[in-house]
């Protein structure tokens, strides 16, 4: 009987598995044709694109290792009603990947503000600290001085660019602050947050650096407005939470002072609304500053479309900003929500973050040319996220797995972490997924070690680029390389004597020509 019902099963897995392939799929020509087509696509590649880039545009996916890549493509493809394997993510459709190293200087498994230090300043720094050399000791404030390094943002702005920073999180965390500050403390978002001695030391937090350091920065858009307003100031939105009053102890209003810091006759706006951000007429705008949420945004499954915008909408309206400018402009995109989804465990919540972020860059490749635009996506950190359990093809990404553990009897999600807040044991046993709802927005993936929060990931994380010069951009790299890749892209920093090389033949052959068609008249 036994025998009878396993050859059943058998049977039935055969016949479920080829109803899985596409009947297209079945056919070898469908590969080889595949593959012909790809390699012309390589061929064609062969024609390097060495225009100097007059915009650039870094993606920035918070915590978006490879396998947070590989799940929000299959996601994305179901979203589409498909199986989702085959698709493509907008960033797989740039021709060059390399890998980036993401080490700090004092840490083998990275954090986000020394990584950000790295891939927006191009120089390695230790964890926790955001626009500082591996000089600076975390929480030391007196370790500071002299020790400050800028990033791509002020070399483009120092060239003439417009520059811009959108984000998920808020617009003082580790990511969006090393592009404008110089911290011992990536969490120092208001002086509220500092230590005593920080504050006798004479640093600076984070919101004011982003007001003072470099106040001609044309776009800002994200959360955190609790940061720039005084202590027990209620909040416009939430005016009777007391989590998301104002925090500076030093009772300022720095939205103010980033408004009176701008030059006679510009038109700065301040905005905290969706309806209000989409509703400008931007050609009237030169300085704009959105906070939609006293601290990070909300997740995209979880926004309020009225009051919030999406990352895409925020993309946008930067771009549009941003091109006004006949010089050009540096973006930073950060979807900075992937990595906090992760760390709670919450896989759908950091895949669909992903998703979004993927859609945003979608959108500024319609808005711009990858003839003088360079984009790059990559990530800061990976993140102890996995997915496997042999799952047949076209598998809901957040569904089970085929099969039981034969060790303890019990089904498993194919997605997994290795350690977080999914570890649970239930009458001493591992939770029986089958009795929860694993498909929930909120559903905390199991993980092997309990933590209160998931961890970083140590890998080495994708690389993409499209745009002039994007072929730099190829092998293992550390991470530190990417902005200096990008500014000789740009011919912004200071290495910038190609530019001058390149433009020194073509000034000689104008200066010779006349001289040319004389002799060649006299002859």
């Amino acid at each position: 009987m036994k025998a009878l019902l396993l050859l059943l099963l058998l049977l039935l897995a055969q016949l479920c598995s080829a109803q899985l392939v596409p009947e297209r799929e079945k056919d070898p020509e469908y590969w080889r044709g595949q593959a012909q087509e790809t390699l012309r696509d390589a061929l064609r590649l062969q024609r390097l694109n060495q225009n100097v880039a007059k915009n650039l545009i870094l993606f920035l996916g918070d915590g978006m290792g490879v396998s947070t890549v590989t799940a929000a493509r299959i996601l994305k493809g179901q979203l589409q009603n498909r199986k989702g394997e085959e698709s493509l993510l907008e960033m797989d459709k740039f021709p060059y990947v390399a890998l980036a190293k993401t080490y700090n200087t004092n840490a083998q498994v990275p954090d986000s503000a020394g990584t950000a230090t790295a891939y927006l300043c191009g120089v390695k720094a230790n964890e926790g600290t955001v626009g500082v050399s591996a000089g600076v000791t975390r929480d030391r404030c007196n370790t500071t001085k002299g020790q400050e390094v800028t990033s791509i943002l002020r070399w483009a702005k120092d060239a003439g660019k417009a520059v811009g920073i959108v984000t998920t999180t808020r617009v003082t965390h580790a990511t969006p602050s090393a592009a404008y500050a110089h911290s011992a403390n990536r969490d120092w978002y208001s002086d509220g947050e500092m230590p005593p001695d920080a504050l006798e030391g004479g640093c600076k937090d984070i919101a004011r650096q982003l007001v003072e350091n470099i106040p001609d920065i044309e776009v800002i858009l994200g959360g955190g407005r609790k940061y720039m307003f005084p202590k027990n100031a209620s909040d416009v939105e939430y005016p009777h939470e007391d989590k998301h009053r104002g925090t500076r102890l030093d009772r300022r209003d720095l939205v103010q002072a980033w408004h009176d810091a701008k030059p006679p006759g510009k038109v700065a706006k301040y905005v905290w609304h969706r309806r209000d951000l989409l509703a400008l007429n931007l050609s009237r705008v030169d300085f704009l500053l959105g906070l939609f949420e006293p601290g990070d945004m909300v997740y995209e499954l979880d926004r309020n479309n009225e009051t919030d915008p999406s990352l895409t909408e925020m993309v946008a309206v930067a771009i549009r900003m941003l091109q006004k400018n006949p010089r050009g402009f540096f973006l930073l995109v950060e979807g900075g929500r992937i990595d906090h989804g992760h760390h709670e465990g919450k896989a759908k919540q950091a895949l669909h973050e992903a998703v979004e972020l993927d859609r945003a860059i979608g959108l500024a490749a319609r808005l711009t040319s990858p003839r003088d635009t360079l984009s790059v996506v990559t990530a800061d950190h990976s993140h102890v996220f996995t997915f496997g359990g042999y799952t047949p093809r076209g598998n809901p990404i957040f569904g089970l797995a085929p099969m039981q553990s034969d060790v303890d009897r019990k089904p498993f999600t194919s997605i997994l972490y290795g350690n977080g807040p999914g570890y649970k044991i239930v009458a001493g046993e591992r939770e029986n997924v089958s009795a929860v709802d694993f498909a929930h927005a909120d559903y905390q993936a199991q993980s092997a070690v309990p933590l209160r929060q998931e961890t970083h990931g140590g890998e080495d994380v994708a690389v993409f680029a499209r745009g002039p010069m994007a072929h730099l951009l190829h092998g293992v790299h550390e991470q530190n390389y990417i902005p200096h890749a990008m500014a000789y892209a740009a011919c912004i920093g200071s290495n910038r004597a190609h530019c001058n090389a390149a433009a020194r033949p073509a000034a000689a052959a104008a200066l010779l020509l006349p001289f040319l068609a004389l002799l060649f008249l006299l002859s």
